[in-house]
């Protein structure tokens, strides 16, 4: 048997337990699970591989992007380059456990974005700073946006939330908005920027998928924006570390 599974805090917004066994089925796996491994601290994580020798990898998610990367072994270079890992990949000889760390949030962003919007570049406005938004920016740099960065906390190469103006906002290409801010069962927020000036040409792209369709996204659709949610990123993210997992070069 060979286990993968989750991992974060809350878990309860996650779909990947059901992706993923839904994916075993489909495939006719049968000595493989995925189950949820709630953290609410990222020390916890490597004690998880350390007391169960079928795990095999992990999928992270929030809190823990960033703060993992203390805990790993090794980090892949494009990971290691944005600061962020949502997949661990473990290596056993005998007694001694290597994690090693990968990010497929980039591959899973950069694949899912319509063509239209990605061809047409301009400029894209990221919400948030976590280990998500790390990912999108560098997708996004490599479309040739121009990004930029909105945070609570503000800090280099970012501004508040209250400093965002409303020319900014109208005249955004694209936004993405990274934070949890609208996941089950909190579906009632979304982030504090003036959708009064949104107007019919922005893309508003949210990461969450539960629920399927955000209040982020609703005040988006009201005024003519195309809207998508983070479903498909999901699953081309989850299949992605897949491939990671069953690669013995990696």
């Amino acid at each position: 048997m060979r286990r993968f599974g989750l991992t974060g805090f809350p878990l309860s917004h996650s779909f990947s337990a059901k992706y993923f066994s839904d994916k075993f089925a489909t495939l006719k796996i049968t000595d493989c699970e995925y189950l949820n491994f709630p953290a609410s601290e990222v020390s916890e994580i490597r004690s998880l591989f350390e007391r169960d020798h079928l795990l095999c990898g992990l999928n992270v998610t929030i809190p823990h992007k960033k703060a993992i990367l203390g805990i790993l072994d090794t980090v892949e270079q494009t990971a290691s380059a944005i600061g962020a890992v949502n997949v661990i990949k473990a290596s056993r000889n005998g007694d001694k456990l290597k994690l090693k760390g990968f990010n497929t949030d980039i591959f899973g962003f950069s694949e899912s974005l319509p063509p239209d919007v990605s061809e047409r570049g301009g400029v894209a406005i990221v919400l948030g700073s976590g280990g998500a938004a790390n990912a999108v920016i560098h997708a996004l740099r490599t479309m040739d946006f121009k990004i930029l960065i909105v945070s609570r906390r503000g800090g280099p190469g970012t501004i508040l939330y209250k400093d965002l103006e409303a020319t900014i906002v109208r005249n955004a290409s694209l936004i993405v908005n990274t934070t949890p801010l609208g996941m089950f069962p909190d579906s009632g927020k979304l982030p504090d920027i003036r959708y009064d000036n949104l107007t019919e040409s922005t893309f508003l792209y949210d990461l969450i998928y539960n629920p399927a369709t955000t209040q982020f996204m609703s005040e988006g659709i009201k005024r003519g924006c195309r809207a998508m949610n983070g479903q498909r990123m999901l699953k081309l993210q989850a299949d992605k570390s897949w491939e990671i997992w069953n690669d013995d070069s990696l």
